[in-house]
């Protein structure tokens, strides 16, 4: 009996741990500064975010579990060029850490380096939820979350999950601003 007791209180400190773990990613209210990072690159390699302070970036932070979540909005954004401009560098983070997927991290970065051949779209990854941490994201598993962040390092923009008429119109009111 004393053996079950102490199960039950440990199930109940790591529950309890895991809900104050994942309550501490509380949402940011817009807009607010953001630091640089260092993320993992297709090979596995420490890499920094591509273009900071030269370019306005527009940024695709994705779980690989909902990868396809805005496919007819982003293929039609990158057929019609409608978010491209000179001041804007477009590219994708993966959220590895919030993936379910059962397979490891360099499994999922091979599938992204022979996406990458045919599109050629920069891609890098985040193996440790540190963008979701460090920019006040909230919680962004089961999210495909576009960002936009200024060059002065401003987060002006995101958005989670599936979009809808009326977030395409924001989404490209915001963008026109920084393209």
């Amino acid at each position: 009996m004393k053996k079950i007791l102490l199960t039950y209180i440990a199930l109940a400190l790591l529950s309890t741990s895991a809900y104050a773990q994942k309550k501490e990613l509380v949402e940011q209210p817009l807009p607010h500064k953001v630091e640089h990072l260092d993320l993992v690159d297709l090979f596995g390699k420490p890499t920094t975010l591509p273009m900071w302070g030269k370019k306005n970036l527009l940024i695709f932070y994705v779980d690989p579990d909902k990868a396809r979540q805005n496919h007819e909005f982003t293929v039609e954004m990158e057929e019609n060029k409608l978010a491209a401009g000179d001041n804007i560098y477009g590219f994708g983070i993966v959220n590895l850490k919030d993936s379910w997927y059962p397979v490891p991290d360099d499994v999922i970065r091979a599938i992204c380096r022979k996406r990458t051949k045919k599109n050629g779209a920069t891609i890098i990854t985040d193996p440790n939820r540190i963008v979701a941490e460090k920019w006040g994201l909230g919680d962004c598993n089961n999210y495909f979350i576009i960002m936009i962040v200024t060059k002065e390092g401003e987060l002006v923009y995101y958005k989670k999950g599936e979009y809808n008429e009326e977030d395409k119109k924001e989404f490209y009111r915001v963008v026109d601003k920084y393209r």
